[in-house]
């Protein structure tokens, strides 16, 4: 088996990535004031653009939308301004980024909404999972749920995240449909028991994952979208009563959109890749354009899956922390290094920009 067809280019719409490997969206609680991506995310990013794609870490499309301490927004004047930072510096080393576009939901906590509002949700039940705020891991809060006459604003708001990610200079957008997050929450019966055109059979609670999507492929272009989705995970406390019935129909619907890619977590996100029964083919199969795979990939796993043509692209998280020419160390097979799990959330530029990249004189 040979794994150098991951090292060459790619046509994904009509972008050229350099090669098939993805970093994927890795939340590192750094925004500064205004939640905006500040001179320290320009580095870091660019420090990893050789990465055949770079996917952002997620970004709150509004101010409700945001569940943890320090993350960015695509809302404000500021924060677009500050996310062009971001992609002038990956564009200088040739790279390609995408923008992740996220509504948290029910997992966020008062002290992060406005006027300590209640977090929103397709349904009133709680999220059995934490998140991060004050400096620490808390219990999310109680959240209400969404009137019918709301939805409306959170696909307008995303759409208008996207324009503004247009006006950051972003290659494109993944909306953010997995990891027990807003769209996810609608999916899933085991977060939404609405009883109204958005909840009870599959294609309600599809619903709002489907407008999202066909609001930004109308603002920005189907080449231009992809979205990522996780139909077993039990992120963030979210369950699916019949996960294949529901996303088989949700990657028909997508598939019909013509979005340029859909970015699967197989399994559980961080965990397992056998969490639940679950055919990947599937989808796969019902989708025509480009199919990112993710979840414990490592270089011999890739390499299998592109020779079986079981997915395109690869997607590659927590190895991209301290690894930034994570491809180089792939292709010359030199050793990874370790992150501080220490410096994964928040603070400045250790354990962030401080990675060193391997020494020419140590590559094979």
């Amino acid at each position: 088996m040979t794994d150098k067809a991951l090292f060459e280019p790619y046509s994904l719409g009509s972008l050229t990535l350099s090669n098939r490997i993805v970093m994927a969206p890795l939340t590192r609680n750094r925004a500064g004031p205004g939640l905006v991506p500040g001179d320290l995310a320009a580095e870091y990013y660019g420090q990893r653009a050789s990465a055949g794609l770079l996917i952002s870490e997620a970004t709150q499309i509004s101010r409700q939308g945001q569940g943890y301490q320090d993350t960015p927004g695509i809302y404000s004047q500021a924060q677009i301004d500050g996310w062009r930072k971001v992609t002038t510096a990956v564009h200088a080393k040739g790279g390609r980024i995408f923008l992740q576009l996220w509504h948290v939901g029910r997992v966020s906590h008062v002290d992060l909404q406005e006027n300590g509002a209640a977090p929103v949700a397709p349904s009133a039940i709680r999220a059995a999972t934490k998140t991060f705020v004050n400096n620490s891991f808390v219990e999310v809060s109680e959240p209400r749920a969404l009137g019918l006459d709301e939805l409306a604003g959170i696909v307008n708001d995303f759409r208008q995240a996207a324009a503004n990610a247009i006006e950051a200079g972003f290659d494109g957008f993944e909306i953010h449909g997995a990891n027990g997050y807003l769209l996810d929450q609608f999916a899933k019966d085991g977060a939404n028991v609405r009883t109204d055109a958005y909840g009870g059979s599959v294609e309600n609670r599809a619903r709002l994952m489907l407008e999202v999507a066909t609001a930004v492929v109308e603002e920005i272009g189907a080449e231009r979208t992809g979205i990522r989705i996780s139909p077993v995970s039990p992120a963030n406390g979210v369950s699916s009563s019949a996960p294949q019935a529901q996303f088989d129909y949700i990657v028909d619907q997508l598939d019909a959109l013509g979005i340029v890619y859909i970015h699967v977590v197989e399994g559980a996100t961080g965990g397992s890749r056998d969490v639940a029964p679950f055919d990947f083919g599937s989808l796969r199969r019902r989708f025509n354009n480009t199919y990112v795979a993710n979840n414990g990939y490592d270089l011999e796993l890739a390499a299998s899956r592109l020779a079986e043509g079981k997915a395109d692209l690869f997607a590659f998280g927590r190895p991209f922390i301290a690894n930034p020419d994570l491809v180089e160390r792939l292709k010359t097979r030199t050793p990874l290094t370790e992150f501080n799990s220490a410096t994964l959330y928040g603070g400045g530029s250790a354990g962030y920009t401080d990675y060193p990249a391997i020494a020419a004189s140590s590559r094979p």
